[in-house]
Formats: structure tokens, sequence, C-alpha cells
């Protein structure tokens, strides 16, 4: 196996290289950006299954920033129990670092590391989802929108099977069990994708809870074979699940960029949104897209007069706002609803952040089981892995640092 640094601090090296560029992080894998080889995993521990606002957990929250969504460990490292080893090396370059080393853009769901997901975890995100929708569903009955909740029981019972399944002592019977989950899961996989096709085509607000869901079905399976030690198979099942809900992710998101991504940086929203954050966006798309060829992308679609406005408020998503709240007059709509519209993008674009942040951290799955695989250890000897020093005090994460970049 090769060796491995297991730290709760981050090098300074790779704080320098996240600054300058040279070194990127998707979801809980830092790597090169030229050769991809992986130089540290950030892993989660020690959770407690809080649900923040909306529904979505988030273990850092307290080290969020209120203005931004954005957690950054140059800056809160040490609250989160984080310290940067060498980092009074690339102290004069603390402005760069503070806008590179972010961990959530917004508050994810899944959590940074696989091996953190496990089935008890997941069942607990669930019932966070499932609420939302609950909530959703009193408004959406005066629409005429149904929403059918009865899934989720049996996703549930799905992840009790699993769970119970890995408590056996009888190998025949844990894979049986197991198998029989994996059918189970497979099965919700295939309803959550027509859920979320439905929801998509009507461009409702409750799209992004049924994505989560299927991020979850597709995390619950895979976690299946991890536990039986099917790396080859796990891969495969986060490569095919992330080539089918990131598709769907990508619809979502451009339905909250709207026909005139533009409007997100309207004067009023001034320290509330900026270029930065969307760039972010659109180089999530397009990794070879920079800030002056988003902004060209979005001057595309300017609004020029107040007929375009109308025109552009009628065609926005019900995530945005419903059209029964809706409020006109003989010109139009009226100046209110205008106001209530912008004041909704910089929530928009959190959402948007937040299921972007949650794509990165699903494609960093896959690269954390081709990991475990390369390293030859098994799954639960990786669940182990465990810094030596003394956890301090209010650390929720943990860096695995190998000696050389690994290439997978």
């Amino acid at each position: 196996m090769a060796l491995l640094d297991l730290t709760f601090d981050v090098p300074g090296v790779i704080a320098e290289g996240l600054a300058n560029g040279s070194l990127e992080r998707v979801g809980g894998v830092v790597r090169e950006m030229a050769t991809k080889r992986v130089v540290m995993w950030l892993r989660e521990f020690s959770l407690d299954p809080t649900v923040v606002p909306g529904g979505v957990f988030n273990p850092l929250m307290t080290n969020l920033n209120p203005a931004t969504g954005v957690f950054n460990l140059a800056m809160q490292g040490v609250n989160a129990g984080l310290s940067l080893k060498g980092f009074a090396a690339v102290n004069q370059r603390l402005d760069t670092i503070q806008g590179v080393l972010t961990l959530t853009s917004a508050a994810s769901i899944l959590n940074l590391g696989v091996s953190v997901m496990g089935f008890a975890v997941i069942a607990q995100r669930l019932k966070g989802l499932e609420q939302r929708l609950q909530k959703a569903q009193e408004i959406l009955q005066k629409i005429d929108h149904k929403i059918d909740l009865s899934f989720y029981a049996n996703f549930r019972a799905a992840l009790d099977l699993a769970s119970n399944a890995f408590t056996m002592t009888k190998g025949e019977n844990r894979r049986n069990s197991a198998l029989n989950a994996i059918n189970r899961f497979l099965e919700a996989e295939h309803i959550y994708t027509d859920f979320v096709d439905k929801e998509l085509e009507l461009k409702s607000q409750i799209s992004d809870e049924y994505l989560l869901t299927l991020y979850l079905a597709y995390i619950a399976e895979a976690r299946c074979y991890l536990e039986l030690e099917e790396f080859e198979t796990a891969t495969r099942r986060f490569r095919e699940g992330s080539a089918q809900v990131r598709l769907r992710v990508e619809k979502y998101v451009d339905l909250l960029l709207t026909s005139c991504p533009l409007m997100y940086l309207h004067p009023a929203l001034k320290e509330k949104t900026d270029l930065s954050r969307l760039t972010k966006i659109y180089q999530w798309k397009n990794p070879e897209l920079d800030e002056n060829s988003a902004f060209e992308l979005m001057r595309n679609e300017f609004i020029s007069n107040d007929n375009q406005f109308n025109k552009w408020i009628e065609s926005l998503p019900a995530s945005v706002i419903e059209k029964s709240k809706f409020k006109k007059d003989f010109w139009g709509i009226k100046q209110e609803t205008r106001d209530e519209v912008i004041q909704r993008l910089p929530q928009m674009l959190e959402d948007m952040e937040s299921m972007v942040e949650s794509d990165r951290r699903f494609e960093a799955y896959e690269i954390e089981v081709k990991t475990i695989a390369k390293l030859g250890i098994s799954f639960h000897e990786w669940l182990q892995l465990k810094p030596a020093e003394p956890q301090p005090e209010g650390a929720t994460l943990m860096c695995i640092v190998p000696a050389e970049p690994l290439e997978l």
C-alpha cells in the first residue's frame, strides 16, 4: 500500500497549489489540474446529522459566510479544527487563497467522502428531503399538482434491508440480502429518474428534491457493492449514475440561470451576488471559460426594455416565482413583482451552487473508490484510517495525503 499521511492539517504546498491554480478541488478530492493525479482526499467524520434550513445537511454550516454561503479554509480553518501547515510561507497571498480554498460553495446534502455516506446517513438525508416535499405539497395542491410520497417508504425499507444485511454473520445470507436491497435501489433509480424528468419538464420547484433523492439511490446501491468489496462494480455504477444525473442537473441549472443570466448581476443585488460566483457555475458546465468569456455569453441575452423584462418574468420557472403570485396591471407586471423576483435571485444562485457542489462530490466518490482499489486495501481498512495525532476540538475534517501524487 502507498504511504499515506493522515492529518488534520492542510499542507502548505497544497494550499499554495490551490491558490495558484495548479491544483483543483473536486468534492473531497484535491488533484493536479494538468495530470489529474490525486494529491489529497478530504473526509468528514464525527458527524451530527443536523438538518439546516431548507432541509440540507452541512456540518460546517456554522463557518459559512452568511452573505455568500461560502466556507473558507483560509479564514475559518482554526474554527473548523483545520490548521494550514506552512501557511506562513504563502501568507502574503491570503486573499487569493481565501477565494480558492472553498470547501462548499453552498450547503450540500452529500458529504465529503463516500466512506461517510453510510446507510444511516443516507436515511437521514432521505428523511430531510421527504419533509421538504411534504411542505411543498401544501403549495402544489393549490395548483392541482400532486406528489406521490409513497416511494420514499419503499426507499427507506430498502435502506433498512441493506443495513441489516451487513450485520449478518453468514457470508451467503449477507450477500443475498444485499443483492435484494440492490434490486430495490435500482428500482428507486428508475422511479426517481422518471420523477425528475417530469418535474424538469414542468419547470416545477421540486426538481431539486428528486435530483438529490436520485443521487442517494445511486449512492446506496454503490455502498452495497463497497461493503461487498466489489470495487469495480461500485466504480462503474458511480460512473453510470454520474452520467445520468449530471445531464439532469445541467437542465436544472439552466432553468435557474433563466433566459437572461445577466439578471443575477442586477444593481439591486450588489454584495449579494457577483460575477465570480456566477462564472463558477459556467465553468462547471464548461471548464474552458473564464470570467470574461462567461460574461460575454451572458451579455448576449441582455434585457433592454420593459416588454423584454415582462417576457423574462413570464418565462421563469416556479422555483423562482409561482405564476399565481404575479401582480399585473394595465401596463403589465407590476414593479412589486419585479422587485420580488430580483430579490429571489441570490437564493437561486445558492441553490445552483449547492447542486453543482453535490455533483462534484458525487464525481469524487468514483475517484475515491478507484483510490481504494489502487491502494490494494479493503473498504473497511479505508474506513478506519484516522490521524494518530489528537483530534482538535471541533474538528470535522481529516486530510489523507499520499507520499506521491496518485495516478488513477
